[in-house]
Protein backbone atom coordinates (compact mmCIF):
# COMPACT_ATOMS: atom_id res chain seq x y z
CA UNK A 1 0.00 0.00 0.00
CA UNK A 2 1.40 3.38 -0.98
CA UNK A 3 1.06 6.32 1.38
CA UNK A 4 0.53 9.95 0.56
CA UNK A 5 2.90 12.59 1.82
CA UNK A 6 0.54 13.22 4.74
CA UNK A 7 1.37 9.88 6.35
CA UNK A 8 4.97 8.75 6.48
CA UNK A 9 6.60 5.66 7.92
CA UNK A 10 10.20 5.66 9.07
CA UNK A 11 12.76 3.43 7.39
CA UNK A 12 12.31 0.55 9.80
CA UNK A 13 11.64 -2.97 8.56
CA UNK A 14 9.96 -4.03 11.79
CA UNK A 15 6.35 -2.96 11.48
CA UNK A 16 2.99 -4.53 10.89
CA UNK A 17 1.50 -3.91 7.46
CA UNK A 18 -1.23 -1.24 7.52
CA UNK A 19 -4.77 -2.36 6.89
CA UNK A 20 -7.69 -0.73 5.12
CA UNK A 21 -8.82 0.85 8.38
CA UNK A 22 -6.17 3.55 8.00
CA UNK A 23 -7.94 4.92 4.91
CA UNK A 24 -10.10 7.94 5.68
CA UNK A 25 -13.00 8.25 3.21
CA UNK A 26 -13.98 11.46 1.47
CA UNK A 27 -16.83 13.16 3.30
CA UNK A 28 -19.75 14.15 1.09
CA UNK A 29 -20.95 17.48 2.45
CA UNK A 30 -23.63 18.18 -0.18
CA UNK A 31 -26.64 15.85 -0.50
CA UNK A 32 -26.55 13.65 -3.57
CA UNK A 33 -29.39 14.13 -6.00
CA UNK A 34 -31.65 11.16 -6.37
CA UNK A 35 -30.91 10.90 -10.09
CA UNK A 36 -27.20 10.62 -9.36
CA UNK A 37 -27.70 7.53 -7.23
CA UNK A 38 -28.52 5.52 -10.33
CA UNK A 39 -25.63 3.67 -12.00
CA UNK A 40 -23.97 5.76 -14.66
CA UNK A 41 -25.82 8.92 -13.64
CA UNK A 42 -22.80 10.75 -12.16
CA UNK A 43 -22.31 14.19 -13.71
CA UNK A 44 -18.75 14.83 -12.48
CA UNK A 45 -15.36 13.15 -12.67
CA UNK A 46 -11.96 13.49 -11.00
CA UNK A 47 -8.98 14.58 -13.09
CA UNK A 48 -5.32 14.97 -12.13
CA UNK A 49 -3.18 17.70 -13.68
CA UNK A 50 0.53 17.46 -14.48
CA UNK A 51 1.42 18.79 -11.02
CA UNK A 52 -0.50 16.05 -9.21
CA UNK A 53 -3.41 18.30 -8.12
CA UNK A 54 -6.93 16.82 -8.14
CA UNK A 55 -9.88 18.56 -9.81
CA UNK A 56 -13.59 17.79 -9.96
CA UNK A 57 -14.89 18.49 -13.46
CA UNK A 58 -18.29 18.30 -15.05
CA UNK A 59 -18.72 15.53 -17.59
CA UNK A 60 -20.97 17.84 -19.57
CA UNK A 61 -18.75 20.95 -19.49
CA UNK A 62 -15.08 19.93 -19.82
CA UNK A 63 -13.66 23.46 -19.92
CA UNK A 64 -11.00 24.29 -17.36
CA UNK A 65 -13.27 27.03 -15.95
CA UNK A 66 -15.73 24.43 -14.67
CA UNK A 67 -13.07 22.51 -12.75
CA UNK A 68 -13.07 22.68 -8.95
CA UNK A 69 -9.77 22.03 -7.17
CA UNK A 70 -10.13 19.47 -4.40
CA UNK A 71 -8.39 19.90 -1.06
CA UNK A 72 -6.11 17.02 -0.03
CA UNK A 73 -7.45 14.76 2.71
CA UNK A 74 -5.79 15.23 6.09
CA UNK A 75 -5.29 12.64 8.81
CA UNK A 76 -5.59 14.20 12.23
CA UNK A 77 -4.20 12.81 15.45
CA UNK A 78 -7.66 11.80 16.64
CA UNK A 79 -8.25 9.95 13.37
CA UNK A 80 -5.08 7.99 13.98
CA UNK A 81 -6.00 7.17 17.57
CA UNK A 82 -9.50 6.07 16.58
CA UNK A 83 -8.13 3.86 13.83
CA UNK A 84 -7.87 0.12 14.43
CA UNK A 85 -5.59 -0.52 11.49
CA UNK A 86 -1.91 0.18 11.12
CA UNK A 87 0.52 -0.12 14.01
CA UNK A 88 4.14 0.83 13.35
CA UNK A 89 7.26 0.77 15.46
CA UNK A 90 7.48 4.56 15.04
CA UNK A 91 4.48 6.20 13.37
CA UNK A 92 5.42 9.47 11.73
CA UNK A 93 2.15 11.35 11.46
CA UNK A 94 2.52 14.94 10.36
CA UNK A 95 0.05 16.69 12.62
CA UNK A 96 -0.53 20.40 12.73
CA UNK A 97 -0.87 20.59 16.50
CA UNK A 98 2.16 18.40 17.16
CA UNK A 99 5.01 20.20 15.41
CA UNK A 100 7.83 22.65 16.05
CA UNK A 101 5.91 25.20 13.96
CA UNK A 102 3.06 25.08 16.46
CA UNK A 103 5.56 25.62 19.29
CA UNK A 104 6.92 28.71 17.56
CA UNK A 105 3.42 30.02 16.93
CA UNK A 106 2.50 29.64 20.58
CA UNK A 107 5.68 31.28 21.87
CA UNK A 108 5.19 34.20 19.50
CA UNK A 109 1.58 34.72 20.61
CA UNK A 110 2.15 34.14 24.34
CA UNK A 111 1.46 37.37 26.29
CA UNK A 112 4.30 38.79 28.42
CA UNK A 113 4.76 37.50 32.01
CA UNK A 114 3.09 40.60 33.40
CA UNK A 115 -0.16 39.66 31.62
CA UNK A 116 -2.51 37.39 33.64
CA UNK A 117 -3.11 35.38 30.44
CA UNK A 118 0.60 34.53 30.18
CA UNK A 119 1.39 30.81 30.18
CA UNK A 120 4.69 29.56 31.58
CA UNK A 121 6.49 27.76 28.73
CA UNK A 122 8.36 24.63 29.87
CA UNK A 123 10.57 22.34 27.79
CA UNK A 124 11.41 18.82 28.96
CA UNK A 125 14.08 16.83 27.11
CA UNK A 126 14.52 13.07 27.00
CA UNK A 127 18.05 11.70 27.59
CA UNK A 128 17.74 9.63 24.39
CA UNK A 129 17.28 12.85 22.41
CA UNK A 130 20.34 14.33 24.11
CA UNK A 131 22.31 11.22 23.13
CA UNK A 132 21.18 11.44 19.50
CA UNK A 133 22.25 15.09 19.30
CA UNK A 134 25.58 14.29 21.00
CA UNK A 135 26.33 11.44 18.57
CA UNK A 136 25.43 13.63 15.59
CA UNK A 137 27.74 16.42 16.77
CA UNK A 138 30.58 13.94 17.33
CA UNK A 139 30.18 12.50 13.82
CA UNK A 140 30.47 15.97 12.26
CA UNK A 141 33.51 17.11 14.27
CA UNK A 142 37.19 16.19 14.26
CA UNK A 143 36.86 14.63 17.72
CA UNK A 144 35.06 11.27 17.69
CA UNK A 145 34.32 11.45 21.42
CA UNK A 146 30.68 12.40 22.07
CA UNK A 147 30.00 15.60 23.97
CA UNK A 148 28.83 14.79 27.53
CA UNK A 149 25.07 15.01 27.95
CA UNK A 150 25.25 17.75 30.63
CA UNK A 151 26.97 20.00 28.09
CA UNK A 152 24.37 19.19 25.41
CA UNK A 153 21.62 20.00 27.91
CA UNK A 154 23.34 23.30 28.82
CA UNK A 155 23.45 24.31 25.14
CA UNK A 156 19.80 23.39 24.61
CA UNK A 157 18.84 25.29 27.75
CA UNK A 158 20.64 28.43 26.54
CA UNK A 159 19.00 28.20 23.11
CA UNK A 160 15.53 27.47 24.48
CA UNK A 161 15.66 30.34 26.96
CA UNK A 162 17.43 33.06 25.02
CA UNK A 163 16.22 32.37 21.48
CA UNK A 164 12.84 30.67 21.89
CA UNK A 165 11.64 32.18 25.16
CA UNK A 166 11.14 29.11 27.36
CA UNK A 167 11.26 29.90 31.06
CA UNK A 168 12.19 26.43 32.33
CA UNK A 169 14.16 23.62 30.68
CA UNK A 170 14.66 20.23 32.32
CA UNK A 171 15.55 16.75 31.19
CA UNK A 172 13.15 13.93 32.03
CA UNK A 173 15.43 11.73 34.17
CA UNK A 174 13.89 12.86 37.46
CA UNK A 175 10.45 12.05 36.02
CA UNK A 176 11.90 8.67 35.08
CA UNK A 177 13.20 8.33 38.65
CA UNK A 178 9.65 8.84 39.92
CA UNK A 179 8.28 6.43 37.33
CA UNK A 180 10.78 3.74 38.32
CA UNK A 181 9.94 4.09 42.02
CA UNK A 182 6.22 3.85 41.26
CA UNK A 183 6.95 0.98 38.85
CA UNK A 184 8.67 -1.03 41.59
CA UNK A 185 5.80 -0.27 43.98
CA UNK A 186 3.30 -1.55 41.42
CA UNK A 187 5.32 -4.72 40.79
CA UNK A 188 5.37 -5.46 44.52
CA UNK A 189 1.60 -4.95 44.68
CA UNK A 190 1.08 -7.40 41.84
CA UNK A 191 3.50 -9.90 43.35
CA UNK A 192 1.70 -9.75 46.70
CA UNK A 193 -1.74 -10.24 45.11
CA UNK A 194 -0.42 -13.02 42.90
CA UNK A 195 1.03 -14.84 45.90
CA UNK A 196 -2.17 -14.48 47.91
CA UNK A 197 -4.43 -15.54 45.04
CA UNK A 198 -2.26 -18.33 43.72
CA UNK A 199 0.55 -18.54 41.21
CA UNK A 200 -0.03 -16.69 37.95
CA UNK A 201 -3.36 -15.22 38.99
CA UNK A 202 -4.63 -12.05 40.58
CA UNK A 203 -7.37 -9.47 40.28
CA UNK A 204 -7.51 -7.49 37.03
CA UNK A 205 -8.00 -4.25 38.98
CA UNK A 206 -4.59 -4.83 40.56
CA UNK A 207 -2.93 -6.33 37.50
CA UNK A 208 -1.43 -9.69 36.70
CA UNK A 209 2.01 -11.19 36.36
CA UNK A 210 4.12 -11.13 34.32
CA UNK A 211 4.14 -7.35 34.46
CA UNK A 212 4.93 -5.73 31.11
CA UNK A 213 6.52 -2.28 30.77
CA UNK A 214 4.20 0.59 29.84
CA UNK A 215 6.53 3.41 28.73
CA UNK A 216 6.35 2.67 24.98
CA UNK A 217 3.18 4.09 23.34
CA UNK A 218 3.73 2.03 20.18
CA UNK A 219 3.50 -1.14 22.27
CA UNK A 220 0.46 0.18 24.14
CA UNK A 221 -1.40 0.98 20.89
CA UNK A 222 -0.51 -2.46 19.52
CA UNK A 223 -1.85 -4.21 22.62
CA UNK A 224 -5.03 -2.12 22.76
CA UNK A 225 -5.82 -2.74 19.10
CA UNK A 226 -4.75 -6.33 18.55
CA UNK A 227 -4.12 -8.08 21.87
CA UNK A 228 -6.64 -6.91 24.45
CA UNK A 229 -5.88 -10.03 26.48
CA UNK A 230 -2.49 -8.46 27.29
CA UNK A 231 -3.92 -5.34 28.96
CA UNK A 232 -4.16 -6.78 32.51
CA UNK A 233 -0.43 -7.53 32.33
CA UNK A 234 0.69 -4.03 31.30
CA UNK A 235 2.01 -1.78 34.07
CA UNK A 236 -0.27 1.14 34.86
CA UNK A 237 2.55 3.45 35.86
CA UNK A 238 2.80 6.34 33.40
CA UNK A 239 5.81 6.89 31.16
CA UNK A 240 8.44 9.50 32.13
CA UNK A 241 6.95 11.87 29.55
CA UNK A 242 3.53 11.80 31.21
CA UNK A 243 4.97 11.77 34.73
CA UNK A 244 6.85 14.93 33.75
CA UNK A 245 3.59 16.40 32.48
CA UNK A 246 1.86 15.72 35.79
CA UNK A 247 4.86 17.05 37.70
CA UNK A 248 4.92 20.32 35.75
CA UNK A 249 1.17 20.94 35.67
CA UNK A 250 0.11 19.80 39.13
CA UNK A 251 3.16 20.09 41.38
CA UNK A 252 5.26 22.93 40.00
CA UNK A 253 2.49 25.12 38.54
CA UNK A 254 0.96 25.96 41.96
CA UNK A 255 4.44 26.95 43.19
CA UNK A 256 4.53 29.47 40.31
CA UNK A 257 1.07 30.77 41.19
CA UNK A 258 -0.44 29.12 38.11
CA UNK A 259 -3.24 26.68 37.42
CA UNK A 260 -2.51 23.65 35.22
CA UNK A 261 -3.81 25.51 32.16
CA UNK A 262 -1.40 28.35 32.92
CA UNK A 263 1.57 26.23 31.80
CA UNK A 264 2.53 25.29 28.22
CA UNK A 265 4.54 22.07 28.36
CA UNK A 266 6.59 20.88 25.37
CA UNK A 267 8.37 17.50 25.38
CA UNK A 268 11.39 16.71 23.19
CA UNK A 269 11.24 12.96 22.52
CA UNK A 270 12.97 10.28 20.39
CA UNK A 271 9.75 8.81 19.02
CA UNK A 272 6.77 9.95 16.93
CA UNK A 273 4.50 7.66 18.96
CA UNK A 274 5.00 10.01 21.90
CA UNK A 275 2.75 12.47 20.05
CA UNK A 276 0.00 9.87 20.16
CA UNK A 277 0.62 9.22 23.84
CA UNK A 278 0.38 12.90 24.78
CA UNK A 279 -2.97 13.20 23.00
CA UNK A 280 -4.68 10.29 24.79
CA UNK A 281 -7.91 11.32 26.47
CA UNK A 282 -6.59 9.85 29.75
CA UNK A 283 -4.06 12.68 29.90
CA UNK A 284 -6.54 15.49 29.31
CA UNK A 285 -7.89 17.46 32.29
CA UNK A 286 -11.56 18.23 31.67
CA UNK A 287 -11.73 20.71 34.56
CA UNK A 288 -8.93 22.95 33.27
CA UNK A 289 -9.19 21.99 29.57
CA UNK A 290 -5.50 21.20 29.32
CA UNK A 291 -3.25 18.27 28.48
CA UNK A 292 -0.39 17.12 30.69
CA UNK A 293 1.87 17.53 27.65
CA UNK A 294 0.69 20.22 25.23
CA UNK A 295 3.03 19.41 22.36
CA UNK A 296 5.65 16.78 21.51
CA UNK A 297 8.46 17.39 19.05
CA UNK A 298 10.96 14.78 17.97
CA UNK A 299 14.74 15.05 17.97
CA UNK A 300 14.69 15.49 14.20
CA UNK A 301 12.14 18.29 14.41
CA UNK A 302 14.21 20.01 17.08
CA UNK A 303 17.27 19.85 14.82
CA UNK A 304 15.25 21.56 12.07
CA UNK A 305 14.23 24.19 14.59
CA UNK A 306 17.90 24.78 15.44
CA UNK A 307 18.73 25.21 11.75
CA UNK A 308 15.84 27.61 11.17
CA UNK A 309 17.02 29.77 14.05
CA UNK A 310 20.68 29.57 13.00
CA UNK A 311 21.80 27.91 16.25
CA UNK A 312 24.89 25.69 16.32
CA UNK A 313 24.98 23.20 19.20
CA UNK A 314 28.67 22.52 18.53
CA UNK A 315 29.54 25.87 20.11
CA UNK A 316 30.44 25.31 23.81
CA UNK A 317 28.64 27.25 26.52
CA UNK A 318 29.34 27.48 30.26
CA UNK A 319 27.85 24.58 32.17
CA UNK A 320 24.48 25.68 33.52
CA UNK A 321 23.48 25.16 37.11
CA UNK A 322 20.52 22.94 37.83
CA UNK A 323 17.21 24.71 37.64
CA UNK A 324 15.39 24.99 40.92
CA UNK A 325 12.75 22.34 41.42
CA UNK A 326 14.03 19.28 39.55
CA UNK A 327 17.54 17.72 39.47
CA UNK A 328 19.27 17.21 36.11
CA UNK A 329 20.43 14.01 34.41
CA UNK A 330 20.06 11.32 37.03
CA UNK A 331 21.82 8.11 36.07
CA UNK A 332 19.97 4.79 36.20
CA UNK A 333 21.71 1.47 35.66
CA UNK A 334 20.31 -0.91 33.10
CA UNK A 335 19.23 -0.05 29.59
CA UNK A 336 19.04 3.13 27.53
CA UNK A 337 15.31 2.47 27.19
CA UNK A 338 14.52 3.47 30.77
CA UNK A 339 16.15 0.84 33.02
CA UNK A 340 12.76 -0.59 34.00
CA UNK A 341 13.87 -4.20 34.32
CA UNK A 342 17.02 -3.20 36.20
CA UNK A 343 14.97 -1.19 38.70
CA UNK A 344 12.99 -4.34 39.56
CA UNK A 345 16.18 -6.39 39.87
CA UNK A 346 17.80 -3.76 42.12
CA UNK A 347 14.71 -3.61 44.33
CA UNK A 348 14.69 -7.40 44.75
CA UNK A 349 18.42 -7.45 45.39
CA UNK A 350 18.05 -4.96 48.24
CA UNK A 351 15.08 -6.76 49.78
CA UNK A 352 15.68 -8.11 53.31
CA UNK A 353 14.20 -11.44 52.24
CA UNK A 354 16.98 -11.85 49.67
CA UNK A 355 20.41 -10.84 51.03
CA UNK A 356 22.43 -9.35 48.19
CA UNK A 357 25.47 -11.56 48.76
CA UNK A 358 23.25 -14.62 48.30
CA UNK A 359 21.88 -13.57 44.91
CA UNK A 360 23.37 -14.14 41.48
CA UNK A 361 22.22 -12.66 38.17
CA UNK A 362 22.63 -14.55 34.91
CA UNK A 363 21.70 -13.41 31.42
CA UNK A 364 21.00 -15.21 28.17
CA UNK A 365 20.58 -13.59 24.76
CA UNK A 366 17.97 -15.54 22.85
CA UNK A 367 18.23 -13.39 19.73
CA UNK A 368 19.00 -9.80 18.82
CA UNK A 369 17.01 -7.43 21.07
CA UNK A 370 15.71 -10.24 23.27
CA UNK A 371 17.63 -11.11 26.45
CA UNK A 372 16.50 -12.95 29.56
CA UNK A 373 17.67 -12.18 33.11
CA UNK A 374 17.46 -14.72 35.94
CA UNK A 375 18.02 -13.76 39.57
CA UNK A 376 18.82 -16.81 41.69
CA UNK A 377 19.34 -17.38 45.42
CA UNK A 378 21.40 -20.08 47.01
CA UNK A 379 19.48 -22.32 49.36
CA UNK A 380 20.50 -25.69 50.79
CA UNK A 381 23.54 -25.83 48.56
CA UNK A 382 21.62 -25.27 45.32
CA UNK A 383 20.63 -22.22 43.29
CA UNK A 384 16.91 -21.45 43.04
CA UNK A 385 15.47 -18.81 40.67
CA UNK A 386 13.58 -16.07 42.51
CA UNK A 387 12.93 -13.79 39.53
CA UNK A 388 12.99 -14.07 35.75
CA UNK A 389 12.74 -11.05 33.46
CA UNK A 390 13.50 -10.08 29.89
CA UNK A 391 14.17 -7.15 27.62
CA UNK A 392 12.24 -7.34 24.37
CA UNK A 393 12.61 -4.74 21.61
CA UNK A 394 11.01 -4.66 18.16
CA UNK A 395 7.62 -6.00 17.07
CA UNK A 396 8.98 -9.34 15.88
CA UNK A 397 10.32 -10.16 19.31
CA UNK A 398 7.31 -8.53 20.91
CA UNK A 399 4.88 -10.86 19.16
CA UNK A 400 6.86 -13.86 20.38
CA UNK A 401 6.60 -12.58 23.95
CA UNK A 402 2.85 -12.00 23.54
CA UNK A 403 2.42 -15.59 22.42
CA UNK A 404 4.59 -16.88 25.24
CA UNK A 405 2.79 -14.87 27.92
CA UNK A 406 -0.54 -16.13 26.62
CA UNK A 407 0.68 -19.73 26.52
CA UNK A 408 2.83 -19.87 29.66
CA UNK A 409 2.26 -16.73 31.72
CA UNK A 410 4.61 -17.88 34.48
CA UNK A 411 7.67 -17.94 32.22
CA UNK A 412 8.58 -14.37 33.22
CA UNK A 413 7.91 -12.10 36.17
CA UNK A 414 8.63 -8.90 34.23
CA UNK A 415 9.33 -7.90 30.60
CA UNK A 416 10.76 -4.54 29.47
CA UNK A 417 8.92 -4.05 26.17
CA UNK A 418 9.79 -1.45 23.52
CA UNK A 419 8.43 -1.32 19.97
CA UNK A 420 11.55 0.01 18.23
CA UNK A 421 14.41 -2.36 17.35
CA UNK A 422 17.38 -1.36 19.48
CA UNK A 423 15.12 0.40 21.98
CA UNK A 424 14.47 4.08 22.57
CA UNK A 425 17.85 5.34 21.34
CA UNK A 426 16.72 4.07 17.92
CA UNK A 427 13.33 5.78 18.00
CA UNK A 428 11.81 6.83 14.71
CA UNK A 429 12.13 10.51 15.63
CA UNK A 430 15.88 10.39 16.25
CA UNK A 431 18.49 11.95 13.97
CA UNK A 432 19.44 9.90 10.93
CA UNK A 433 22.94 8.45 10.43
CA UNK A 434 25.51 10.68 8.72
CA UNK A 435 26.35 9.92 5.06
CA UNK A 436 29.41 7.90 6.14
CA UNK A 437 27.13 5.46 7.99
CA UNK A 438 24.24 5.51 5.54
CA UNK A 439 22.76 2.02 5.44
CA UNK A 440 24.51 0.99 8.65
CA UNK A 441 21.70 1.58 11.09
CA UNK A 442 23.02 -0.77 13.76
CA UNK A 443 26.42 0.92 13.80
CA UNK A 444 24.74 4.30 14.20
CA UNK A 445 22.52 3.00 17.00
CA UNK A 446 25.66 1.79 18.82
CA UNK A 447 27.13 5.29 18.58
CA UNK A 448 24.00 6.84 20.05
CA UNK A 449 24.09 4.21 22.79
CA UNK A 450 27.69 5.14 23.58
CA UNK A 451 26.76 8.80 23.77
CA UNK A 452 23.90 7.94 26.11
CA UNK A 453 26.30 6.28 28.57
CA UNK A 454 29.16 8.77 28.13
CA UNK A 455 30.57 9.84 31.51
CA UNK A 456 29.77 13.31 32.79
CA UNK A 457 32.15 15.65 34.58
CA UNK A 458 29.92 16.82 37.40
CA UNK A 459 31.23 18.11 40.71
CA UNK A 460 28.65 16.29 42.80
CA UNK A 461 29.08 12.54 43.14
CA UNK A 462 26.36 10.29 41.71
CA UNK A 463 25.65 9.03 45.25
CA UNK A 464 25.05 12.55 46.58
CA UNK A 465 22.88 13.41 43.60
CA UNK A 466 20.86 10.21 43.97
CA UNK A 467 20.34 10.86 47.70
CA UNK A 468 18.98 14.34 46.97
CA UNK A 469 16.76 12.94 44.22
CA UNK A 470 15.45 10.22 46.55
CA UNK A 471 14.49 12.78 49.18
CA UNK A 472 12.69 14.96 46.64
CA UNK A 473 11.02 11.94 45.04
CA UNK A 474 9.71 10.76 48.41
CA UNK A 475 8.19 14.19 48.93
CA UNK A 476 6.61 14.32 45.48
CA UNK A 477 5.22 10.80 45.69
CA UNK A 478 3.78 11.46 49.14
CA UNK A 479 2.06 14.62 47.90
CA UNK A 480 0.85 13.36 44.53
CA UNK A 481 0.50 9.59 44.56
CA UNK A 482 -0.71 8.35 47.89
CA UNK A 483 -2.76 6.39 48.48
CA UNK A 484 -3.96 5.53 44.95
CA UNK A 485 -1.28 6.85 42.59
CA UNK A 486 -3.78 9.17 40.90
CA UNK A 487 -1.29 11.37 39.09
CA UNK A 488 1.27 8.79 38.05
CA UNK A 489 -0.88 5.86 36.98
CA UNK A 490 -3.23 5.34 34.06
CA UNK A 491 -5.45 2.69 32.46
CA UNK A 492 -5.92 1.01 29.08
CA UNK A 493 -8.86 -0.13 27.01
CA UNK A 494 -9.37 -2.40 24.05
CA UNK A 495 -9.99 -0.71 20.71
CA UNK A 496 -12.61 -2.59 18.73
CA UNK A 497 -11.63 -3.26 15.15
CA UNK A 498 -13.89 -1.83 12.47
CA UNK A 499 -12.48 -4.13 9.80
CA UNK A 500 -14.19 -7.41 8.90
CA UNK A 501 -12.34 -9.08 6.10
CA UNK A 502 -12.30 -6.63 3.21
CA UNK A 503 -15.38 -4.76 4.43
CA UNK A 504 -14.63 -1.43 6.03
CA UNK A 505 -17.08 0.07 8.50
CA UNK A 506 -16.93 3.84 8.21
Amino acid sequence: MAFSGALTLTDLNDYITPSQACIKPVEQLNPVKEAETEPGAASTAIRIDSGGAYYEVSTEDTSRFSAKKLEPAQISLNDCLACSGCITSAESVLITLQSHTEVLNFLAANPPPSDPAHKVPVLSVSPQSLASLAASLASSSSSPRPIPLPQILARIRKFAREVLGFEHVWDTTFARHLALLEHVREFRERKAHSSSAGSGSGRDDVGRLPMLASACPGWICYAEKTHAEMLPFIARTKSPQQVMGALVKYWLAPKWGKRPDGVYHVALMPCYDKKLEASRSDFYNEQYHTRDVDCVITTGEFERLLREKGCDLSVPVPDSEEEEGIPDLLEHRGTSSGSYLQSIIDALSSSPSHPQDGLTLSTSTLRADHTTYTLSARASGSSQPVFKGATCYGFRNLQNVVRRVGREGGAYDYVEVMACPGGCVNGGGQLKPPPALDGEGKAWTRRVEEAYWSPSSEAASPQEKRARADRLAARVLAEMCRPDGEYFRTSYRAVESEVVGLAVKW
